[in-house]
């Protein structure tokens, strides 16, 4: 192997000590001390490795190595360091410091690129504090909305406030920073966050698509009551109206979708939240997912019909709102044919899946052609403390990024 592999398993075990939960889990929220304590760690690797750094104005830590031709498009890897407030050691990690390991090899082996490489640690890629992520990378691609700086967490501190604590002066009028043609390829290395390469026992596998997610938040209001005196046709039980949509929505994906249709309500608040209160007012999330865009927008249109009618059915106002909408993005196929001819050479035989989860690779698509790696982990489980995946399989995908970044950036 080219890559020092006890680097890299020093510098993996080293980062999963900040923000650390339990015996392996993460809690490194997006703009928070801890997700400032990783980056100024992740820093200094960058800097060893001989890259030139700098954090912008949205949070996003950027690290540069000039190439022998300045005007060529540059090659861009990366990945994220926040993570889930109940995450693993390895989602987005993985990728990051596959992409310093991959710069300070070629350092080591006295490699000057033809063009410039970028490596980046993009800022709140999971979503998770302020419910709409992938903010740094939206940010250098131009794709930032109306309201993002004023979005609140659950304790009410909102992103502009967080990115100030964290260390930064947010300057939205910098995006895009990178158009069209300033990037030749970007590249990311992931762990799968699922079990297929488990299932056919292979470490490494390479990406063809990213499927499309569409975010919702649906609020049900109906009116509170004494849970002991009101009767239950008389009712007005927004939790209610809740549950029925859940199930339905399940029961719409399972039957309906395709085998790889995903549909997920992850997040329910209630007001008054009172044992014996009957619920007035629920707010809850809706996360669906499909590779195929059609299919996907029948379950969307057919989710609206469950979510009106269930409303009508138990005399409850609704609402809709939209916080992420993405078309499913495919790799690009020379990307994919120089990865199967490294891994050819590597000799492992990787195969070719798709991606459930989205990643920054997604919206990266819409400036650049990309790839993507994944990396076998244990049981396909992700976003929880118990996400493990093994150095060697991990070792093998870094190798695998690293000889297609090679052939790119010499290209």
């Amino acid at each position: 192997m080219k890559i020092n592999q006890k680097r890299f398993h020093e510098h993996i075990e080293t980062l999963a000590e900040i923000g650390k939960i339990g015996e392996t889990g993460v809690c490194r929220l997006a703009h928070s001390k801890e997700d400032r304590e990783a980056v100024d760690v992740v820093r200094l690797w960058m800097e060893e490795a001989g890259l030139e750094t700098h954090i912008d104005g949205f949070g996003n830590l950027v690290g540069r190595v000039e190439g022998k031709e300045k005007d060529k498009p540059i090659l861009m890897l990366g990945s994220h360091i926040d993570s889930q407030p109940y995450g693993g050691r390895f989602d987005g990690t993985l990728g990051a410091l596959g992409a310093i390991e991959v710069v300070h090899t070629l350092k080591e082996e006295g490699i000057t690129p033809n063009r410039s490489i970028e490596v980046i640690c993009f800022a709140d890629e999971e979503g998770s504090r302020f419910n709409k992520g992938v903010f740094g990378v939206r940010g250098i691609i131009g794709q930032l909305e109306e309201g993002e700086l004023e979005r609140k967490d659950k304790n009410g501190v909102t992103r502009l406030e967080a990115l100030r604590e964290f260390g930064v002066e947010p300057d939205l009028s910098q995006s895009p920073v990178y158009k069209p043609g300033d990037i030749e390829a970007f590249l990311e290395l992931h762990i799968e966050q699922g079990p297929v390469l488990e299932s056919q026992d292979k470490p490494v596998g390479i990406v063809s698509a990213i499927s499309g997610p569409i975010w919702l938040t649906v609020t049900l209001e109906g009116f509170a009551g004494h849970a002991g005196s009101v009767p239950m046709n008389l009712r007005q039980d927004a939790f209610l109206g809740a549950s029925i949509i859940t199930k339905e929505f399940n029961e719409l994906v399972r039957n309906e979708g395709t085998p790889n249709t995903v549909g997920t309500v992850g997040s329910v608040q209630t007001f008054p939240n009172s044992r014996n209160i009957i619920p007035e007012k629920v707010e809850f999330t809706v996360d669906l997912r499909d590779i195929d865009l059609d299919a996907r927008t029948k379950l969307e249109k057919k989710l609206y019909e469950i979510i009106e009618r269930t409303s009508k059915e138990h005399n409850l106002e609704y609402s809709i709102s939209e916080d992420t909408r993405s078309d499913p993005r495919y790799c690009a196929d020379w990307i994919k044919d120089i990865m199967k001819a490294e891994d050819e050479q590597l000799g492992y035989d990787s195969p070719t899946l798709m991606s459930g989860p989205f990643h920054d690779a997604l919206f990266m698509s819409y400036i650049s052609d990309y790839g993507m790696i994944f990396v076998r982990c244990e049981k396909g489980i992700s976003h929880n403390p118990l996400e493990y995946a093994e150095m060697e399989d991990m070792q093998k995908g870094v190798e695998l990024l690293y000889h297609t970044a090679l052939k790119i950036a010499q290209s």
